[in-house]
């Protein structure tokens, strides 16, 4: 899929690995997805998924730390993450929240099969053993299904992780990560102290 990646992501990425400060990253995180996958979402059933999303995108980000343990790169830790939630937006009928079509599901399933089968996730079990806390039930609207609208998906980019970066180009894989990278150029913690951490 097709991803962008700038300073931020990795400042993101140094914060979750972090003790105490990895706790207030995943927070602000789970409230930034909530907010952008929620303003995508059909009005009409907007606030009936919140507390869905909330939960299971708490879930992602204890993926996101074991794909980094694995080896995986920044780009791609975070693309088995969106993948994730774009298999449970699927689930649920929630196709215009997609970021891909839902007929690229499979390939972008078997790019990542040896990960997602060591944490018994597939389309069907989007988190698979990551699923530890309680995922509040939302409404469903599987009837789209039927025929998907999909504004915000972006198909062709399934075959592997395509990423944008700060100037609109686009190329594969993620970039170097750069040195002496600080957390507060994460979003959401300006107002962290590293050293009291």
């Amino acid at each position: 899929m097709k991803i962008r990646q700038n300073i931020r992501h990795f400042a993101t990425k140094k914060a979750l690995t972090m003790p105490v400060i990895g706790d207030i990253a995943t927070e602000k995180m789970v409230d930034l997805h909530v907010r952008i996958f929620g303003d995508r979402a059909d009005p009409a059933h907007r606030d009936a998924r919140e507390a869905h999303m909330a939960a299971f995108f708490e879930c992602t980000f204890d993926t996101y730390l074991a794909a980094l343990d694995a080896g995986f790169p920044e780009a791609e830790a975070r693309e088995i993450t969106h993948i994730q939630a774009n298999f449970d937006f699927y689930n649920h009928g929630w196709t215009e929240m997609m970021e891909f079509p839902a007929d690229e599901l499979e390939a972008h399933y078997e790019r990542y099969e040896e990960f997602f089968e060591r944490y018994d996730i597939d389309i069907a079990n989007p988190l698979g053993e990551f699923r530890t806390i309680e995922i509040p039930d939302a409404p469903a609207t599987l009837e789209k299904l039927d025929n998907p609208d999909h504004p915000h998906a972006e198909g062709g980019f399934a075959d592997d992780v395509y990423v944008e970066d700060e100037t609109g180009d686009v190329g594969v894989g993620g970039a170097e990560e750069p040195e002496d990278v600080d957390v507060k150029s994460a979003p959401g913690l300006q107002d962290v102290d590293e050293e009291t951490a």
